[in-house]
């Protein structure tokens, strides 16, 4: 059995965890992802839309100006437009994985540019959709602390580059800082880990539940700060990836070198999101 004050704190957690996904331009707000095209791409709620907004927009809002790199905003509607807070009728646009990404706001509903192996698309999120409210709480297996695991840090010299899959289709290359080894049911693992500033580690991870009891392709778990390379890998904490929850989400999951052979019966349960 945890103990009351640990299993306070997991409760906690997951209750915050449940209150972000529903909030405001949270992952069940989006409403789309639509890939751009060279050229002139309209957006609007207009059928004829290549971005197609819902019906309480502008039939014709404006359109994005794509040239293979950039992608430009022109305002065609008297409604109000900001970018990042300022109205405007033109934007050259920032995307999302920019220092500073250009919202694009309207009426509850918010836009942003994204880029990914796909492509360059526009992802757009409607704070007025349902599933913000009626969305089913998420769902967890019981606390226990044996899951509550300490680990080891290790820094790479040098970041090691892995192969991971995202759910759109491609292999992507993607480094990993250091290794987190610990003990579990009498054996030794590790799984590669990136290293945040704060120091936390970020890890994607399957195991022998993933496709059963978990979500078929992953799971994710940020630790504590590591101190001196001493951290914990708390599996009460792994959660499902955005993809769980929504069509629009563009996740990527755990390389093979993260794939445990173990099952790890703690942590967030999956039963689909459709």
């Amino acid at each position: 059995m945890p103990s009351e004050e640990y299993e306070k704190s997991i409760l906690k957690w997951r209750a915050e965890v449940d209150t972000n996904l529903r909030r405001e331009n949270g992952w069940l707000a989006l409403a789309g992802l639509f890939w751009l095209r060279q050229g002139t791409n309209l957006v609007g709620s207009d059928a004829d839309c290549d971005i197609r907004l819902p019906a309480r927009a502008p039939k014709r809002l404006g359109r994005f100006e794509f040239d293979g790199n950039n992608v430009t905003l022109y305002v065609e509607t008297e409604r109000a437009v900001e970018v990042n807070g300022m109205e405007t009728k033109t934007a050259l646009l920032d995307a999302d994985q920019e220092d500073m990404p250009s919202f694009i706001t309207v009426d509850e509903m918010r836009m942003v540019v994204v880029r990914r192996s796909k492509g360059v698309g526009i992802r757009l999120w409607d704070n007025t959709r349902e599933e913000r409210r009626t969305f089913p709480p998420r769902e967890w297996y019981p606390v226990k602390e044996e899951y509550h695991i300490p680990a080891t840090y290790t820094r790479f010299e040098t970041p090691k580059v892995v192969k991971m899959p995202d759910i759109l289709g491609a292999i992507l290359d993607e480094k990993m800082d250091g290794e987190v080894t610990f003990k579990f049911s009498g054996k030794t693992f590790t799984l590669l880990a990136t290293e945040l500033p704060d120091k936390r580690l970020y890890i994607q991870f399957m195991d022998a539940t993933n496709g059963k009891t978990t979500y078929p392709s992953s799971r994710y778990h940020y630790t504590d700060p590591h101190q001196d390379g001493k951290v914990f890998v708390d599996f009460n904490k792994a959660y499902s990836p955005p993809c769980a929850f929504t069509d629009y989400a563009t996740c990527t999951f755990a390389p093979k070198e993260n794939h445990l052979r173990v099952a790890i019966e703690a942590g967030e349960l999956y039963k689909g999101h459709h």
